[in-house]
């Protein structure tokens, strides 16, 4: 694996990045495949992400999510991919998946590991503006997820994002997008930051800023002003306990959102 060098530097400026955010994932991207390491809570979270994600999808583009691959031939994106968490299994699914990181420890570590265990996955160290600018090719699915409250302008960067999803061709429906994210509320604060940096111990102290946390009427906004329409909100719920996801309508802490491109969806104006 290639060293950072001082001409590609380990994360990148933009609107997107907030540089204090890079410089504490900076520090635990060699952990990020240890399932007991600093991201163990996204190891016992994947679960019912990839089902959500798999379930959503399908119910989106007329699949039969207990197909093999039920994905197959989509393209799909994962904004924000850190070390692969996701984009692996998508492309056992079927998906082609492309996976951005702005921090360059993040996609080698991504790169290193899919080359080990045989699973392609075209990482890209990267920022999703230079991906809106360079005029790439629009995904099928866009997965934006546990990024938005770590981003410096959430509303710049759910445009730059619905950019990626494409619209409408040949008959068949537009693109999705599944944004996930914790909610602004004191609950979360309790649960999502003290509970789990401070008294568990489940993440570095520090990883979440509770006034950059968003509402789900707030993502909502964002979304609908880029031109998507907002299909479901839905809860996911942690049992510490047990430690596994339920998917249901409490949406206080953790929530998903799906949002889909209809046929003429355009950023709405004012």
């Amino acid at each position: 694996m290639a060293h950072d060098t001082a001409s590609a530097p380990d994360h990148l400026t933009s609107v997107s990045v907030d540089p204090r955010e890079m410089e504490s994932f900076s520090r635990m991207a060699h952990d990020w495949w240890n399932p007991d390491g600093m991201f163990r809570p996204l190891h016992v979270m994947n679960g019912a992400r990839i089902d959500l994600i798999k379930q959503s999808v399908c119910d989106h583009f007329g699949r039969d999510p207990d197909a093999d691959r039920p994905l197959e031939g989509l393209r799909l994106l994962d904004i924000g991919c850190g070390g692969g968490l996701l984009c692996e299994p998508m492309v056992r699914l079927g998906a082609q998946v492309t996976g951005v990181d702005a921090l360059e420890r993040n996609v080698k570590t991504a790169k290193t590991h899919a080359e080990q265990v045989g699973v392609p996955v075209d990482y890209r160290h990267g920022t999703i503006e230079q991906m809106v600018e360079a005029g790439e090719a629009a995904f099928d699915v866009v997965l934006n997820m546990e990024v938005i409250e770590h981003v410096a302008n959430p509303q710049d960067f759910i445009a730059d994002c619905t950019a990626m999803v494409g619209r409408q061709k040949e008959g068949g429906p537009g693109g999705i997008m599944i944004c996930s994210t914790i909610n602004r509320t004191l609950k979360a604060f309790a649960f999502a930051i003290v509970g789990a940096e401070y008294i568990l111990r489940w993440l570095p102290r520090g990883t979440h800023q509770y006034d950059k946390l968003v509402k789900p009427g707030e993502l909502r906004h964002y979304l609908e002003q880029a031109g998507l329409q907002v299909d479901r909100i839905i809860g996911m719920s942690l049992n510490p306990l047990t430690e596994s996801w339920r998917i249901g309508d409490d949406t206080s802490i953790n929530y998903v959102t799906v949002a889909t491109r209809g046929v003429h969806d355009e950023p709405m104006s004012g």
